[in-house]
């Protein structure tokens, strides 16, 4: 288990901060990683907003192309891109107003995790919430 976010960290995203997640990265592409974590973010309640520079409509919900345009408050960013490019999301997401950032498995930039946190927003990284949801739930 990562050092990036303890279970109690965890158990607030996934279940105090919100229901409303932007996903970073969420196509109809549905090879990616991206499009089956949505799916089971929203088989446990979370309403899912595509962003994604195509705007795509993604399992019934209408996409944007970036966390700026989407016209209504999001609780969580969950962040589907390369690390070179995560933080710049992660700051994107602190200026929007978001209460918390999750980076996925593998996605890593800890100078983005400890702006984030000192900005005073929840962070996750180096985890899945599909994992997580039903692995805390038991």
């Amino acid at each position: 288990m990562s050092s990036y976010g303890d279970d109690a960290t965890v158990r607030e995203i996934l279940e105090g901060t919100g229901d409303t997640w932007a996903v970073v990265g969420l196509s109809n592409n549905t090879a990616r990683a991206a499009y089956r974590v949505a799916k089971v973010l929203q088989q446990y309640g979370k309403r899912v907003v595509p962003v994604h520079p195509s705007a795509e409509t993604v399992h019934g919900e209408q996409g944007y192309p970036s966390l700026s345009a989407i016209p209504f408050p999001v609780d969580v960013v969950d962040v589907f891109v390369n690390s070179r490019l995560a933080g710049a999301v992660a700051d994107e997401a602190v200026a929007v107003g978001a209460k918390a950032v999750w980076f996925q498995l593998d996605v890593i930039d800890e100078a983005a995790y400890a702006r984030t946190r000192d900005a005073g927003v929840a962070m996750v990284m180096d985890r899945c919430p599909a994992i997580e949801i039903p692995r805390l739930s038991r």
